[in-house]
């Protein structure tokens, strides 16, 4: 495979933003196989976003001949007291989610996975912490707390400030070259890259991806990246989320009472779906509808898809439709994963758990 072909699969959405595509030319130009890694906190169920979503992108970064690191955060969970602060309830969340990867279409046998309860057995891992620690203020430290989906004034506990300075090491501690993680955690990632050189370690690259919008959608001309962490889709917010174990009937129920203005695309999370999952998941996105309206339609590209709704030439109703029938196909053998066995028990168990923010 050609460098522009690998450059183009890194790219691809939803990746959202490169920091610098300078850095990954050279690094793909110079590293046979470099790392890339995303880290979760093992907390509750996982939904389009973060199970679908990711699934794609890191089969994107596979196929770009990149090695990828899926980073299981228990301890990070246990600090943001996530499970009830349980850590036995974190690793079989933990668990939970590599099931909930394979399902969504994660190659299992090609990504390595870590814990972090792995790595604080390790001095090392906290000589790393403390040198990090020792070279970033504690201001800088609490800009890149909201990591954790925290505002500034809840950091009322030293053991927060502690999580930022762990997930700003875990990069070099595993040796991860990209950062491939969502915008929302960019505060981190930004800052790994800018004192990589005082750690005498070389620069990291920057590949973040979009958020996917919860089914509330965003509201217009508030797109920052501050309100789209606010607005996307989480499974603490259950009604604004598509869960990867949701029925068809829950589907076409959540779906239809989306966020959907007519000839907007702007914050519309039905349209974002199809964008960033199906029309990354097939080739065509095909919508059914009376005669009287128009007949059936095929869009062959989410540019078409997108043109077409602006004009009011397709009604949200049937946008709404054909997504949900769409989505159940995707998610019909991810249910089916979660039938029985291991997979089945570990479901159950994460589905009785209180979410917390």
């Amino acid at each position: 495979m050609d460098l522009e072909r690998r450059i183009d699969l890194v790219k691809a959405e939803p990746t959202e933003e490169i920091i610098t595509e300078a850095d990954l030319r050279t690094l793909l130009e110079t590293k046979q196989r470099p790392v890339a890694y995303d880290g979760f906190e093992p907390s509750g169920l996982l939904h389009l976003g973060s199970g679908v979503m990711r699934a794609i992108k890191v089969q994107d970064m596979l196929r770009a001949k990149v090695d990828f690191i899926l980073w299981i955060a228990d301890w990070f969970g246990y600090i943001n007291n996530k499970m009830g602060g349980n850590l036995e309830a974190l690793k079989k969340t933990g668990e939970y989610f590599i099931e909930g990867w394979e399902a969504c279409g994660v190659d299992m046998k090609k990504v390595r996975v870590l814990w972090t309860s792995d790595a604080v057995k390790d001095p090392e891992y906290w000589k790393g912490v403390i040198d990090v620690a020792k070279i970033v203020t504690v201001q800088r430290t609490i800009r890149a707390s909201p990591t954790m989906g925290r505002q500034e004034e809840e950091m009322n506990y030293t053991a927060r400030l502690l999580y930022p300075m762990m997930q700003v090491f875990d990069p070099f501690y595993f040796g991860a070259d990209i950062l491939q993680l969502g915008m929302d955690q960019r505060h981190a990632t930004i800052l790994s890259r800018e004192i990589a050189p005082k750690l005498k370690k070389s620069t990291r690259v920057c590949v973040h991806h979009h958020l996917l919008a919860g089914l509330h959608g965003r509201e217009a001309g508030r797109m920052g990246q501050e309100f789209a962490v606010e607005a996307k889709m989480s499974k603490s917010k259950p009604q604004t989320a598509i869960f990867i174990h949701d029925s068809k009937k829950e589907i076409e129920e959540k779906t239809s009472k989306a966020f959907c203005p007519e000839k907007t695309a702007e914050g519309n999370p039905i349209l974002e779906i199809c964008r960033y999952i199906l029309f990354r998941k097939f080739e065509s996105l095909e919508i059914t509808r009376p005669k009287k309206f128009g007949g059936d339609v095929t869009f062959s590209s989410y540019a078409e898809l997108e043109a077409e709704y602006r004009k009011g030439k397709l009604h949200p109703t049937d946008l709404k439709n054909a997504a949900a029938e769409h989505l159940d196909k995707i998610l019909a053998p991810v249910r089916k994963h979660f039938e029985k066995g291991r997979a089945k028990e570990l479901y159950e168990f994460v589905a009785k758990q209180q979410v917390t923010r």
